[in-house]
């Protein structure tokens, strides 16, 4: 199974943000490291190597919606961008996006790489955090290898 780059997983980090202690994210749900929130307990802290094991764990599901939903041939840094990508949005929006219908159509690779910019809102409203991350993401998936 193929598994995300340098660039990927430091563009993951940037956006993600690291927090070594236990804390409740938006939705209320206990959360540590880069989001992680399957084994997080408020009170719970953890050094940084833990929190980057926790990242490549969490990561593995990703990586492998990726490597098993899309058809088409593509190199090192656009399954990067597209692991960044599904990591964020979850395997089950991915798995329904016109990007990846349009990417596994073998659509033109800019034609594609446009509808990484269509994912830059919450409940409609367009978040800047969101923009930034978009555009890296696409940034990668142009990127040459």
């Amino acid at each position: 199974m193929r598994i995300i780059n340098k660039q990927g997983l430091e563009l993951i980090k940037e956006f993600e943000g690291c927090q070594l202690e236990a804390y409740l994210c938006p939705a209320g749900v206990p959360t540590i490291g880069y989001g992680h929130t399957r084994s997080a307990k408020l009170g719970q802290t953890i050094s940084q190597a833990d929190a980057d094991a926790l990242l490549r764990e969490d990561l593995a599901d990703s990586e492998d919606a990726v490597d098993r939903l899309v058809t088409a041939q593509i190199n090192e840094n656009q399954f990067s961008a597209l692991v960044s990508f599904t990591f964020n949005i979850g395997a089950e929006a991915f798995e329904r996006s016109t990007l990846l219908s349009m990417l596994n159509a073998n659509a033109q690779i800019h034609i594609v790489a446009a509808q990484f910019l269509r994912w830059n809102k919450a409940n409609g409203e367009e978040l800047p955090g969101l923009t930034r991350r978009r555009h890296a993401e696409q940034a990668l998936f142009l990127a040459k290898d």
